[in-house]
């Protein structure tokens, strides 16, 4: 039977450096008890924020003091409890250094209320009495900005103290799909015995055996069944708390509350939506294709993630990854390719799938340690794909942690998956561009293009499914999992009109954990819209485009979203590079059919 390994039988060199952080938990637990008596610091300056211009900066030099180590506690906690679910002793210590961040949080609830108690003009005159807080302008402004949706200092105080139990949908459903269940186990074609996890599952879904791939199907989406009362009302509580807070808030809608945490107006999002909606037709014809290229009459859910080649294309290890995806990067600059293959070489990267590790893979890490990446790396070219793009937001956190001061260096989800997007463009043109093997070259054009279906397609129809949940819930109506499975149905159908849904399909919304984030998947796709225009200047213009790009990078969080975007020359209030993307998506699709002699 192919079974997930244990931790301890993965080498050393596969797994992520958290010695780097702390020498060992004992560390850990000096630094979080060091934090933990300095949070009464924050305390004694309530009341005394728009005393005068020295206060305020006192006050904002301390809180960076004690949350740059809060920081550094969390994330420790966080990245070995991602390590194994499973272990209790990790998981105590997540929880107990979710619960301090609460308390700090708690501690200084009262500053963004006193600071808007000051008038634009007041706030002019402390940055005159102390030039330091020019380094705070955006911060301050952002701060003034919200002041509409500020309430008082007591009632942010409560809502800081809430933030364990808000979480709580999130926390839950986290716990019960990392470390409670399992997929199943399911025959291959060879007659072995397979283990399916959420890890593998796409993968399997890529086996050139039909029946194989509607087993697996199946035998999935049916776990997934004994669990859609609970997950089904974890969602719920979830989508009930964003209404709620943004009700709290003064928002006219979870949305809105969503995206103004970012200035990102609302429009955005709409423009998104109607213009990939506008454009389903090519994604119809992707799934035209790639039934036309499977030889079947109609394609099912089971045929979605299957290769318009037929089969699983070939194996790509660890290694060879590595080696491609930092050739990919160079016309970005010698010393940005160089930074990156370090990094790989400082063990930023937990490689390989082991019993109990979080799913899924992300690009973690604090102001004052390197980036750390958790893989499952399963050798095939999707996971080299993933592996650039979590390199991606590595490089933006490296740049943007050098060039901003600490409370200016963390950016938005809008602009971070733009960085990790461009990586994976870039890959594809260098394999596209460099290597001979025809086969290879084929399967990875056709991994570009489920990249391009399940990120500006897929992504869209997600956010989709998210206003209306949202909408359904503000209206005051309920959402049973019945109501969502009707929901996700619809907009599956629409999506995906040329394929029959079946093997359980609309139970997928259970599957994304991203649906706890409040409006995060839209900026996936706004982020490969924005990555796929980038790289055409930068390949076109050379190192002038590659330069306003690591600008952007090293922006970081100093301005706004749209603002720091348009530093790489891109204007992403307009649906021109939506457009502009769908129209790269549908160029792609005729050099495949070409190379298959498909239609």
């Amino acid at each position: 039977m192919s079974s997930v390994p244990e931790r301890s039988d993965i080498d050393e060199t596969y797994k992520w450096d958290l010695e780097s952080i702390y020498a060992d938990d004992e560390a850990w637990e000096a630094a979080y008890e060091a934090v933990s008596d300095r949070i009464e610091e924050l305390a004694a300056y309530e009341g005394r924020v728009a005393d005068d211009a020295a206060t305020l900066l006192e006050l904002l030099e301390l809180r960076e003091e004690i949350f740059r180590e809060l920081q550094q506690v969390t994330t420790y906690a966080r990245l070995r409890s991602a390590e194994d679910t499973r272990n209790q002793e990790y998981q105590a210590m997540s929880a107990k250094a979710s619960a301090l961040g609460s308390e700090a949080s708690s501690a200084i609830s009262y500053l963004e209320p006193e600071l808007q108690s000051l008038s634009e003009a007041a706030v002019d005159s402390f940055v005159d009495d102390e030039p330091d807080l020019a380094e705070y302008e955006h911060y301050l402004d952002d701060v003034l900005r919200m002041k509409e949706h500020t309430r008082s200092a007591e009632v942010e105080e409560v809502l800081a103290d809430l933030s364990e139990v808000t979480d709580a949908p999130s926390e839950i459903y986290s716990m019960l799909t990392n470390a409670d269940m399992t997929y199943g186990v399911v025959e291959d074609p060879d007659g072995e015995e397979v283990e399916i996890t959420q890890a593998n599952f796409t993968k399997l879904q890529k086996n050139p055996d039909r029946e194989f791939r509607e087993r697996v199907h199946e035998t999935f989406y049916d776990e997934w069944a004994g669990v859609r009362n609970t997950v089904g009302t974890s969602l719920e509580k979830a989508v009930r708390e964003h209404a709620t807070s943004a009700e709290i808030r003064g928002y006219d809608s979870a949305r809105q509350a969503a995206l103004d945490g970012s200035n990102v107006p609302v429009e955005v999002y709409d423009t998104l939506v109607d213009s990939v909606d506008d454009n389903l037709d090519v994604l119809h014809r992707h799934a035209e294709l790639k039934a036309e290229a499977l030889g079947v009459d109609q394609l099912q859910s089971h045929d979605l993630y299957m290769s318009l080649t037929g089969d699983q294309g070939p194996d790509v290890e660890y290694e060879q990854a590595r080696e491609w995806v930092i050739e990919a990067v160079a016309p970005l600059g010698e010393t940005y390719q160089e930074r990156m293959a370090e990094g790989l070489d400082s063990r930023w990267v937990d490689v390989y799938e082991n019993r109990g590790k979080r799913s899924g893979a992300f690009s973690s890490g604090t102001y004052d340690t390197q980036p750390f990446i958790l893989m499952n790396y399963q050798d095939d070219i999707s996971s080299m794909f993933t592996l650039a793009h979590e390199l991606g937001h590595s490089m933006h956190s490296e740049l943007a942690g050098d060039a901003q001061p600490w409370h200016d260096a963390s950016y938005e989800i809008f602009v971070a998956e733009i960085a990790s997007t461009v990586n994976e463009t870039l890959l594809t043109h260098h394999l596209l561009d460099t290597v001979e093997d025809d086969a290879l070259r084929t399967h990875v054009l056709d991994e570009y293009l489920e990249r391009f279906r399940s990120t500006l397609f897929r992504q869209t129809m997600f956010a989709a499914f998210e206003q209306r949940i949202h909408e359904r819930v503000e209206a005051g109506e309920a959402l049973t999992p019945d109501a969502f499975d009707e929901i996700y149905a619809d907009l599956k159908g629409d999506y995906y009109a040329p394929a029959e849904l079946t093997g359980g399909i609309e139970r997928e919304w259970e599957r994304i954990p991203h649906f706890y984030y409040n409006f995060y998947v839209y900026q996936y796709a706004t982020g490969i819209s924005a990555a796929a225009a980038i790289v055409e200047r930068v390949l076109e213009e050379g190192e002038a485009a590659a330069a306003d790009y690591r600008e952007m990078l090293k922006a970081g969080g100093s301005d706004y979203p749209l603002d720091v975007v348009e530093l790489a020359g891109i204007d992403m209030a307009s649906p021109d590079p939506i457009e502009s993307a769908v129209g790269i998506y549908d160029e792609y699709l005729d050099e495949v059919a070409a190379l298959l002699d498909l239609e």
